[in-house]
């Protein structure tokens, strides 16, 4: 049986929002919502990968905090090796996030998660991030 393809995605939390990509490519997702990252290369830890694809995709340097949840299988493809998608909680170490290779970047508080269209492989860490954002409610106070 083939190895799955290992994919790592960065929940780049800030202030209490989660940072969400729109994918530009290929054309089938375009215009969807993931967390930035890419494929492991041969060689590389799932902690390297992360920071030389978010370094790439939105030139900056980010540090991996812990892993979130369980591997995620991507849904099968016909001519393609099956994958699975590992997610990190990550923080910005330096820069500012630039969409390089999206078409569109956005911050998202708890609240605002299902407001965007998520790729289906990523919708299983959204309860695992929640826990790191803050909501847009304000907490009700003492009467």
């Amino acid at each position: 049986m083939t190895e799955p393809v290992i994919v790592v995605g960065a929940a780049i939390v800030r202030d209490g929002v989660l940072l969400a990509a729109q994918r530009a490519e290929p054309p089938q997702m375009r215009g969807r919502w993931e967390l930035p990252g890419g494929k492991v290369d041969p060689g590389e830890s799932d902690e390297e990968a992360l920071v030389r694809e978010c370094r790439e995709e939105l030139g900056v340097r980010i540090r991996p905090v812990h892993r979130l949840g369980a591997d995620a299988p991507f849904p099968l493809r016909p001519d393609s090796p099956p994958a699975v998608l590992r997610v990190w909680l990550a923080e910005l170490v330096e820069g500012e996030p630039q969409p390089l290779e999206h078409l569109a970047l956005r911050w998202l508080s708890a609240d605002s998660l299902a407001e965007v269209d998520w790729l289906p492989a990523d919708l299983p860490f959204l309860g695992d991030i929640r826990p790191f954002l803050k909501s847009d409610d304000p907490v009700p106070g003492p009467s």
